[in-house]
């Protein structure tokens, strides 16, 4: 089950209280189970426990100044809540609950909620009369209707003396929901194809062409996906990035090899689970020629001439192969353009039969190939809509919540 948090943003908000002491245990379990943590705390959570020990057993600083002039030079609260996959309070006070609720930022904690645009949940801690009072249930009520998630409280003995609801849940149960929050069944039953990072098309025994593209959108669908409950392939390119858990992963090199594999692999999920339940994800960046000849020597320098002359030829495109197909799977493609970004997009939507386009500005430094972060308009075709075009913007974020915006607008198109 903690697999799911392998890769994983976690922020953690450690807020004032006697139950602080577990955010040490709740960190090493978070970072046992595979996922990188940041810590923000208040100024009273610094009163039960210290930075230096939350920064130790994180591998990480510990936030604590809003406005700290090093990290507010790059606007660091907004790219530390742009990181979190989820940002998760525990322990949540009832001060920082009812902060929340009301959407106060007046620390660093609290800033970072609000600007925070992956998932997010509160561990409650308190004693037990507040926790029971009519203020502390209406702030959970407001939290609850956004979608925030409730981990506990648990019941028992506290430090006060009282006994109750109240209590801070023990760490391993927190690290165990945390763990839930990244399932979510939208693609159960569900064979997910994906082509990823770039391909290689050789020149010679030593020299090749290729893109910059790094493979990293493409395996935070393949985990995303696999989340959703999908069985995935993912067909990468040349890429130095690990394998997510429980994808089967096939390397190629070039346009050709990903072609081949492409169309077994999707052919062989069809014969599975049928076509209506397939689903083939072009994210890789795929070399658009290739040489005509491939030299079998080292090409040498000329002598007397300086250039060399190299012919081309098209490569096939691997996305339009699978959607021509008569028992065509649902097909989603990927525009990487330097301008005109949206009319490509389009155009490629209409032109190669696609049911899901999503599209990315490359040139853009922030959000272009090699970068953790991308923002995207999807695009798909739509009777009702103007143009008959639909479309739905994602705002810049890590590319894994990215990811799984994708997923969720990829399972409503789906054939039911």
């Amino acid at each position: 089950m903690l697999a799911r948090l392998s890769n994983k943003h976690i922020l953690l908000g450690v807020t004032g209280g006697i139950a602080a002491y577990k955010s040490a245990e709740l960190i090493r379990r978070l970072r046992d189970a595979g996922a990188d943590v940041q810590v923000v705390m208040t100024a009273a959570a610094r009163e039960f426990i210290t930075p230096l020990t939350l920064q130790a057993l994180s591998g990480n600083p510990v936030h604590v100044d809003l406005l700290d002039p090093a990290a507010e030079a790059a606007m660091g609260h907004i790219e530390l809540a742009r990181w979190a996959d989820l940002f998760l309070v525990a322990p949540a006070s009832a001060d920082t609950l009812a902060r929340l609720a009301q959407g106060i930022a007046n620390d660093l904690l609290t800033t970072c909620w609000l600007a925070a645009s992956g998932k997010k949940a509160v561990a409650p801690a308190m004693n037990q009369q507040m926790w029971a009072d009519a203020a502390t249930q209406v702030n959970l009520e407001t939290l609850k209707s956004r979608d925030i998630a409730v981990f506990g409280p648990g019941s028992g003995a506290q430090a006060c003396g009282d006994i109750g609801a109240g209590r801070l849940l023990e760490a391993q149960q927190l690290a165990d929901l945390c763990a839930d929050q990244f399932e979510s069944g939208l693609l159960s039953g569900t064979h997910v194809v994906i082509t990823a990072g770039p391909t290689r098309e050789a020149l010679d025994p030593v020299r090749y062409l290729s893109n910059h593209s790094s493979g990293k959108m493409g395996f935070a669908l393949a985990e995303a996906c696999v989340e959703a409950g999908a069985r995935v392939t993912l067909i990468a390119g040349p890429v130095h990035l690990p394998t997510p858990a429980r994808v089967q992963r096939v390397d190629v090199v070039s346009a050709l090899d990903m072609l081949a594999a492409s169309a077994a692999v999707v052919n062989d999920a069809k014969a599975a689970v049928g076509s209506a339940r397939t689903v083939f994800i072009a994210t890789a960046a795929v070399a658009d020629y290739r040489p005509a000849q491939v030299a079998a020597q080292k090409i040498k320098k000329g002598l007397k001439d300086d250039t060399l002359d190299i012919t081309l030829v098209k490569n096939p495109d691997i996305v339009a192969s699978i959607a021509e197909q008569a028992d065509k799977p649902f097909v989603m493609g990927f525009a990487a353009e330097t301008h005109a970004v949206e009319a490509y997009a389009c155009d490629k939507l209409a032109r190669k039969k696609l049911d899901l386009i999503a599209c990315n500005d490359v040139s853009r430094a922030d959000i272009g190939f090699q970068s953790d972060d991308n923002a995207m308009t999807v695009f798909w075709p739509d009777a009702q809509a103007h143009e008959k075009v639909a479309r739905v913007e994602l705002a810049k974020a890590g590319k894994s919540q990215i990811a799984r915006e994708l997923v969720r607008l990829l399972a409503a198109r789906l054939t039911p």
